[in-house]
């Protein structure tokens, strides 16, 4: 960038400025700046789930969590609703 000039730099924006217009640009200004505000919250909430998976994975290997339970029996052929059946534990 050690080519152009300020002066260079003013004519392009004033051409930007003509093409799109002032009303325009400000929208452009304010989408861009929520995307990034957006980006910025998406990277924060990745890193602390990732510390979050860190530190639970460390709790699963002192057995902190508790799985759930699989031993339930479905009888299908009776009831035809997929529910677990009582009467047969």
């Amino acid at each position: 960038m050690a080519g152009i000039s300020p002066w260079q730099l003013l004519i392009v924006l004033l051409i930007v400025l003509l093409i799109f217009g002032t009303k325009k640009l400000r929208n452009i200004g304010g989408d861009l700046g929520s995307a990034i505000r957006d980006f910025r919250k998406g990277v924060s909430d990745s890193d602390k789930g990732a510390s979050d998976s860190d530190k639970g994975a460390s709790d699963s290997d002192k057995g902190g969590d508790a799985k759930p339970d699989s031993t339930e029996k479905f009888d299908s052929s009776e009831s035809g609703s997929g529910k677990p059946d009582d009467s047969k534990t």
